[in-house]
């Protein structure tokens, strides 16, 4: 760290919340000093380090796997089901 400020803005990461930013780290997508403080917990722990580097491989491998045409009609229904699943409905 470069001085006393970057280590004010620093905050702990519990696991669990850790485990909810892995996407926005992965993309860049976090502030510097949740970058710095996403990091800093990663040279920490082990557990955590251990997770996002299984969650860049899985990344990395389906970006190698070709997409299959879906039916339109299969799409669809797919489509129904998880908008339903994320309400809490039952199957429409």
């Amino acid at each position: 760290m470069s001085n006393m400020a970057d280590a004010e803005t620093l905050r702990f990461y519990p696991c669990q919340e850790l485990v909810e930013l892995v996407t926005e780290y992965l993309e860049d997508a976090l502030s510097p000093s949740e970058h710095a403080s996403f990091e800093s917990h990663l040279a920490i722990c082990l557990g955590c380090r251990n997770y996002v580097d299984q969650v860049r491989g899985t990344v990395t491998a389906i970006r190698h796997v070709p997409e299959d045409p879906v039916a339109p009609e299969a799409r669809d229904r797919l489509l129904a089901l998880f908008r339903a699943w994320k309400q809490g409905a039952e199957e429409p």
